[in-house]
């Protein structure tokens, strides 16, 4: 399989939110899944006897793997389930990049076997990132939002 293809793959995953995707091209197969941190890694699958050869992960997959800076602090998803960044459809975000938030203020809501699930800030300071977008399912450990 292409290399191009397989950085494209991983391109659709990072802005779908997916957390894995398989795809099968004749004897061929590639498997990308997102890891709790965010990054992604490109596993090759064999199809039949013959090994297919492992693809070394992008620039970009190693360029998402840079850890976060000295004054910057991941929250993460506690749980499985579904993303959402309003308290209802079409209402106004919890939070948007810029914005300062306050420990305990709520952030989203994740939804969990049809309960909803507040999440709360658990450190002061300025979003710069919302890493989820609404309705997207989310893994444990999913960073969800970078607060500086």
């Amino acid at each position: 399989m292409d290399i191009r293809k397989i950085k494209k793959l991983i391109e659709l995953l990072e802005e779908s939110g997916i957390a894995e995707i398989e795809i099968k091209e004749g004897e061929e197969a590639v498997r990308i899944s997102r890891m709790p941190t965010g990054n992604a890694l490109v596993h090759a699958v064999p199809q039949i006897a013959a090994a297919v050869p492992a693809a070394p992960p992008p620039a970009a997959a190693a360029e998402a793997a840079a850890k976060p800076r000295p004054n910057e602090h991941v929250i993460t998803a506690p749980m499985v389930g579904t993303f959402y960044a309003a308290q209802t459809p079409g209402a106004k975000p919890f939070v948007d990049i810029g914005d300062e938030i306050k420990v305990g203020q709520v952030l989203c809501i994740i939804e969990a076997m049809k309960m909803m699930n507040q999440i709360e800030a658990d450190r002061s300071g300025r979003v710069t990132s919302i890493m989820a977008r609404n309705g997207d399912p989310v893994e444990y450990g999913q960073p969800l939002f970078v607060i500086e």
